[in-house]
């Protein structure tokens, strides 16, 4: 391993030199492995935030007395008797009002000596300034944790936008809406857990390393696995071994975790993201669309979000039913094409050469060229929520057949703003269909497709067994959370997002 040689700014050697002048005082800030607290920052502007100044006054001391912790993040000194300070903690903030003569002289010239960005406890007195600021007038401090790195100047910020996802740590101190992002992603996944709970689901785990790479369409992380000294992959779905479950006599499963594929990096791409899927049996297609909606609308609620909500330059109404929309009635749409009508792959790709559609050597159906004018030419021009549904059976292999169409499936996926949010089907439960299309996509990776799915035989003998009519669903979480806190990548709602290494 090579050591790096750090380079100190003139900053971090000043606040260097002060931590050694407490250690050789005894006087270790980290040494301390515990400060009791009576109140968080948001309990005391909860309980004392609607006193007036001479209410405060008038409180008995050991009423508003009170034991406090935080990071400091402004100082600024009144003289050389006084000094304001504010400190902040998890949910809120609050100033201190710190007097050499309350304090002691040698305390409070070691208090005017602390730095930005140390983290203190205080004792101390509410009250309210004359400007009629909610502060605290302190008896006593401990300083807990001294920072030896400084944080980023207060108004300019981090002024590198991939160091803000770098170091997430530093980007929480300063924005604090970046925290309520986060507290808001976990209430959404609460509130989901909690309506499929009701519903009487069962929340699994599932294995990440797998031995077949499949579930999906996408390229897989590999990983070598020497006990057994074989490769294996990092899952790129949890569909298989939560549909093994559902033969296996659960009759509701789902499973929310994190899904790998090694793909791009973009706004909207992370090659680690969370991922909701869900199976119940005796449903279909139409039910999950129900379903989802359902879902949207809770987990905007649970936020405190109205049923409009804005997204970029755009107004989202949740509360009215999401449109429904045939993937062929969509290209017909935009393009007049018409995919309805039969026709060989010869004549469907010779349309989409004259379309300046690029058609990949490992296309095989119409249905793949379907698919490719989807994407071209229907995709970005959805705006409101739209179900989109009738996918080719060439790109939905583990769904079932549309019963009165058999070149399309059960299948559809959500988009809003030209953004998939949702895919879901009526599962394919016929395992000779299935090992058929187990083949067809073998086939496709032959001949150049790196995203195509592999033979589970396993799956196929779990299906002999018998899998009732099953319904399945996957939403992706971080989109979702993206949606409903307007955020505009997905790098801004993932805590600790794959970044380029610093060069």
């Amino acid at each position: 391993m090579t050591n790096r040689k750090r380079n100190f700014s003139e900053q971090e050697l000043v606040r260097q030199e002060k931590y050694q002048q407490l250690v050789q005082a005894s006087a270790d800030p980290f040494q301390e492995t515990k400060f009791e607290r009576n109140y968080t920052l948001a309990e005391l502007h909860k309980k004392f935030g609607e006193e007036s100044k001479d209410q405060l006054l008038a409180m008995p001391e050991k009423e508003k007395f009170v034991k406090v912790a935080g990071r400091i993040r402004l100082f600024r000194e009144a003289g050389k008797k006084a000094a304001f300070v504010n400190i902040q903690d998890q949910d809120s903030s609050i100033q201190l009002y710190c007097r050499l003569d309350e304090m002691g002289e040698k305390a409070f010239a070691h208090f005017r000596n602390l730095d930005l960005g140390d983290i203190i406890g205080v004792e101390g007195i509410m009250m309210r300034t004359d400007h009629g600021e909610l502060s605290i007038r302190v008896k006593q401090y401990k300083l807990l944790t001294k920072a030896l790195r400084p944080l980023p100047d207060k108004h300019s910020g981090i002024q590198d936008i991939e160091e803000k996802y770098r170091r997430r740590y530093v980007d929480l101190i300063m924005n604090p809406e970046v925290k309520k992002v986060f507290q808001a992603r976990t209430k959404i996944i609460r509130t989901i857990q909690g309506y499929l709970d009701s519903l009487g689901y069962l929340e699994v785990e599932t294995p990440i390393l797998q031995n077949i790479k499949g579930g999906a369409a996408a390229k897989p992380f590999i990983s070598h696995y020497n006990a057994l000294d074989s490769d294996f992959y990092l899952r790129i779905a949890t569909e298989l071994h939560l549909k093994r479950l559902v033969v296996g006599g659960f009759e509701g499963v789902y499973e929310i975790g994190r899904i790998f594929r090694n793909e791009g990096m973009d706004t909207r791409h992370n090659p680690e993201f969370t991922s909701l899927e869900l199976y119940v049996a005796y449903e279909d297609m139409t039910f999950l669309m129900n379903l989802t909606e359902t879902i949207f609308r809770k987990a905007n609620k649970a936020i405190g979000n109205p049923n409009v909500i804005p997204y970029g330059n755009y107004q989202i109404d949740l509360a009215k039913p999401f449109r429904r929309l045939h993937m062929v009635e969509g290209i017909k749409q935009q393009t007049g094409v018409d995919f309805w009508k039969p026709m060989t792959f010869a004549e469907a790709k010779k349309i989409a050469e004259e379309k300046g559609l690029k058609v990949e050597s490992h296309f095989t159906g119409v249905g793949h060229i379907i698919n490719l004018f989807f994407e071209e030419f229907v995709e970005k021009s959805i705006i409101e929520p739209t179900f989109v549904y009738g996918h080719p059976v060439e790109i939905s292999p583990l769904s079932k057949l549309n019963k009165e169409d058999p070149r399309f499936t059960d299948r559809f996926e959500l988009f809003i703003i030209g953004r998939e949010y949702v895919n879901a089907f009526s599962e394919l439960n016929n395992p000779q269909q299935q090992y058929d299309r187990f083949l067809e996509q073998e086939n496709e990776g032959k001949s150049g497709n790196d995203e195509a799915t592999e033979m589970d035989l396993d799956f196929i003998e779990a299906l002999e067994i018998g899998m009732p009519p099953t319904a399945g669903i996957g939403i992706g979480i971080d989109r979702l959370v993206m949606l409903l806190t307007n955020s505009e990548s997905i790098k801004d709602v993932l805590f600790f997002p794959q970044m380029r290494p610093r060069s």
